[in-house]
């Protein structure tokens, strides 16, 4: 288990782990990558560990600087910093507020950004084709739209709760994408704000009389209360659609659909072995999870049992993860 140490009250630093796995590299040329992620959580846990995973596999010697903002935009920058002044061989950003901060804070270093729903927007490239800057990634745009659909399919609804954070520029995009798609599909949307995960629960208990499901998105503050959205939820007998299957793994909600975020760290992974063998980082195009083996559908039966729901035969046949029992079986 990382050990957690307190900086000044504010940078939650997590010593550097060496991984030894032969990359034929000068002893002055040491390969230090220093990973930022904006909160702990299963989904982003998982991109950090796939990329870890990854340079083993590809048997690169490096030292992981495994850094965790905890939701809060200084400490970010703070990290940033520190990736700078060390003069880290390269940073990952894992979700767009750390990603920001490496951006706007490196120099000369390249970064390689993970789990960021419109890397355009949120100013890191200029475009998805490439960059001015050494910057490139990978993107988890998430289908809204069908994901909604298929809430449909398993339940008529005709008001949508959303919880998002109004400082992180996924979340916003996400937003705005969320209300478009419940206009087309005649759904009313209702939306909360927070800008802290402390805020959450607050937030869901505020609209939840008013809303006949609950949608939750890829948004990292809003994911990390997760198990206080689905008490709420639970107690007030409302469904919950995710985006993110990983962490409805081990919270109940209704369905989820969405990333495998493991295999989105692989591919980030393959994009840092790619730099580190030479290719520049502003040459490499932004890059989407496009197979279908990079979703994931989950269900809960035991959710469904409690909400009087029944799954239509075609998405349990679908499902490659379903929770019976309290038990996760996946096909």
């Amino acid at each position: 288990m990382r050990k957690f140490l307190k900086v000044a009250g504010l940078l939650s630093l997590i010593a550097l782990v060496p991984v030894s796995l032969g990359f034929a590299a000068e002893p002055s040329q040491k390969v230090v990558i220093g990973i930022s992620k904006i909160v702990a959580h299963p989904a982003l846990d998982a991109v950090e560990k796939g990329i870890q995973d990854e340079l083993a596999a590809a048997k690169i010697t490096a030292t992981f600087d495994l850094q965790n903002a905890n939701g809060d935009i200084g400490t970010a920058a703070s990290i940033a910093n520190k990736f700078q002044s060390e003069k880290v061989t390269l940073a990952v950003g894992i979700a767009t507020p750390t990603s920001q901060s490496l951006v706007n804070t490196l120099k000369d270093i390249p970064i390689v950004f993970s789990a960021v729903t419109d890397p355009v927007k949120a100013g890191l490239v200029a475009s998805l084709k490439g960059a001015k800057k050494p910057v490139t990634g990978v993107s988890d745009m998430t289908p809204v739209k069908q994901q909604i659909e298929l809430l449909l399919k398993i339940k008529k609804i005709k008001r949508l709760g959303h919880i998002y954070t109004s400082s992180e520029e996924n979340a916003v995009v996400l937003a705005g994408v969320v209300k478009q798609a419940c206009k087309e599909l005649g759904l009313e949307y209702v939306e909360t704000t927070v800008s802290k995960s402390a805020e959450v629960k607050q937030a869901v208990q505020a609209i939840i009389k008013r809303v006949d499901a609950l949608y939750i998105s890829t948004d990292n503050t809003v994911v990390s209360a997760l198990s206080s959205i689905a008490d709420v939820a639970a107690k007030n007998k409302v469904p919950i659609m995710s985006a993110d299957p990983s962490s409805a793994e081990k919270y109940p909600v209704l369905a989820a659909w969405g990333f495998d975020y493991y295999k989105m760290g692989r591919a980030t992974g393959k994009i840092i072995i790619e730099i580190l063998n030479g290719k520049k980082a502003e040459e490499i195009p932004t890059r989407f999870m496009t197979k279908t083996s990079d979703v994931d559908l989950l269900i809960n039966l035991d959710v469904a049992k409690k909400l009087g729901v029944t799954f239509p035969k075609d998405v349990v046949k679908s499902a490659n993860k379903v929770i019976e029992n309290g038990k996760l079986s996946s096909k």
